[in-house]
């Protein structure tokens, strides 16, 4: 197996976005009960004016150039092709830093974040502050190709990850993530705790410790976490069932259908972020059809959910103690998980835990600043 880097650049060719903007004009679309708005899944109205604006207005070359406007990389770990963003700042002594998406997410979720990460006082900040940013796209993701083989679950990832660290040269890094990036980077603090220097997550998935005060004093912003969980629980986790038992099932109509793919995620982003019905207003919609595009050009929807059914499996995925290394949690009030400030400390190191009044699932894209500046202040203390 090579452990050579090589330099990608992403290139969609002219007969992909002719067969995409021909899909779309040929949709057969579903009826919908009048007036039902979101009530049954994904509001139709809102379906057929954004693949309207996608066919007629969004401009994919745009965004290409974006998104190549950073170093991109291909490197292949057991037997694995990865592809990962690797951005180094201009100030030798910066930190390291992963950042890891999960679902249905991509690297689109961290453009408008990297460079005030890597060169911060172009952007106001202190250029103490600054990372080199490691942004890897999870197996089967975006360009990183779809595994052929089973078994790449968080475990494995988190793994294949610390290797591409460690092949890139870095004896001391930080950890960042949100949704399966939330367990990757944890994932990788258990495995690699004398380099990890500080997990950071955005979503923090935990139990209680099996204490007596376990229950004891709940504040409002946790009742409000309680409260988001059990809506979860109990009219939001379907597309997660089908996923982790029948992926492949799913694949075959979402790899097909261009609007099929967007409601699917386009649906989860409407009902994960924060906003009053109209979620243009946190994500603006180029930067949604950015991350849907990058699913349907790279077809890697099937590849994606997958990932759900390797994560249920043993060894797919175990969330162990991340011991003595430094952790940070940033609470959004629309995130789908968080757990009680007590329960993850008695099995973790938490020097970081910041309450916020708006955001949600996608914290990087709905509130860049305040992620920003809560990942600089938890590494501030752990460099």
């Amino acid at each position: 197996m090579s452990e050579e880097i090589h330099p990608f650049t992403i290139s969609v060719n002219e007969d992909q976005i002719s067969d995409l903007n021909a899909r779309l004009s040929a949709t057969r679309w579903p009826d919908q009960i009048p007036d039902s708005g979101w009530d049954y899944g994904c509001d139709q109205v809102w379906l057929k004016d954004l693949a309207r604006y996608w066919a007629e207005e969004f401009d994919w070359r745009a965004t290409e150039n974006q998104i190549n406007s950073f170093d991109h990389f291909l490197t292949e770990i057991d037997n694995q092709s990865f592809h990962f963003i690797h951005q180094k700042s201009p100030h030798e002594g910066a930190l390291p830093l992963v950042l890891n998406h999960g679902w249905p997410g991509s690297v689109v979720e961290f453009l408008e974040v990297i460079r005030p990460l890597t060169n911060p006082e172009v952007y106001g900040g202190d250029p103490s502050d600054a990372f080199h940013v490691v942004a890897p796209s999870l197996p089967g993701y975006g360009w990183s190709k779809p595994p052929t083989e089973k078994g790449w679950g968080v475990n494995r990832t988190a793994s294949a990850f610390v290797t591409l660290m460690n092949r890139l040269g870095y004896d001391k890094y930080g950890v960042q993530g949100g949704d399966w990036g939330s367990m990757v980077s944890r994932h990788m603090a258990h495995l690699d705790p004398t380099k990890v220097v500080g997990c950071h997550v955005n979503m923090m998935a935990a139990g209680p410790a099996g204490n007596e005060d376990d229950f004891a004093d709940i504040t409002p912003q946790e009742q409000q976490h309680f409260d988001r969980s059990s809506w979860y629980a109990a009219e939001d986790n379907g597309y997660f069932r089908i996923q982790e038992t029948r992926p492949q099932t799913l694949g075959a109509g979402l790899n097909d259908s261009p609007v099929g793919l967007l409601s699917w995620i386009g649906e989860k982003f409407y009902g994960w972020t924060d906003h009053e019905d109209d979620l243009f207003s946190v994500v603006d919609r180029d930067t949604l059809l950015a991350n849907v595009a990058v699913y349907w050009f790279t077809e890697t929807i099937n590849s994606s959910t997958r990932f759900y059914f390797e994560n249920r499996q043993p060894g797919g995925m175990t969330m162990d103690s991340l011991g003595d290394v430094p952790l940070g949690v940033s609470a959004f009030p629309n995130e789908l998980f968080v757990a009680r400030k007590r329960w993850v400390e008695a099995s973790h190191n938490v020097v970081f835990w910041r309450e916020h009044e708006k955001g949600g699932h996608f914290a990087s894209l709905e509130a860049p600043q305040i992620y920003i500046d809560d990942v600089r202040e938890f590494f501030r203390g752990v460099r």
